[in-house]
């Protein structure tokens, strides 16, 4: 006999954690470069994913690093990101929501060609109907449709109100 107490609840019911909605997120490519960094790993979704556009612009890093250490730590960081995602693709839904993107950005006086990437993963987010988690939440400023979660990082624990500089995105 179990020490357990006992429960009105059926045998073949699931527990109350198993009912407790999932969330799923997009992570920038900032995000994703300072996750080792991360003040509040409860601030990120249960269930996080990256884009194909986050594997490109890791895919760069190690090509355009200064030097063999930094070069190393870059293929290194590409290399998990890797093996812990798969990635979202830019499909033709995302292509459709990149238009709806890029006339939010102008709408908001901002150029998409600024920040191209970013405005891809945002066009996957809303194709996908998924919030964005960022250090960088001005980044994605002014784009409709798009929910932008805050992430806090040790250099900024004020990020969810102010955003915070990264290395990329």
């Amino acid at each position: 006999m179990s020490d357990a107490p006992a429960s009105d609840a059926p045998a073949d019911a699931p527990s109350p954690a198993a009912d407790a909605p999932q969330s799923r997120g997009i992570l920038d490519t900032s995000t994703v470069i300072l996750l080792p960094r991360l003040v509040d790993a409860a601030s990120l979704p249960d269930e996080p994913l990256i884009t194909t556009v986050t594997l490109a612009e890791l895919s760069a890093g190690p090509l355009v690093a200064g030097d063999q250490a930094e070069r190393a730590a870059r293929q290194a960081h590409l290399q998990q990101a890797e093996a812990d995602f798969d990635p979202l693709p830019f499909d033709a839904d995302a292509a459709r929501a990149f238009g709806r993107v890029a006339a939010s950005l102008r709408h908001a006086g901002r150029k998409t060609t600024a920040r191209a990437y970013d405005a891809m993963i945002a066009a996957i987010a809303v194709a996908n109907d998924l919030p964005i988690y960022t250090c960088n939440a001005k980044d994605f400023s002014g784009i409709d449709e798009l929910e932008v979660v805050a992430v806090s990082t040790p250099e900024d624990p004020h990020a969810p109100e102010t955003g915070a500089e990264s290395p990329a995105s």
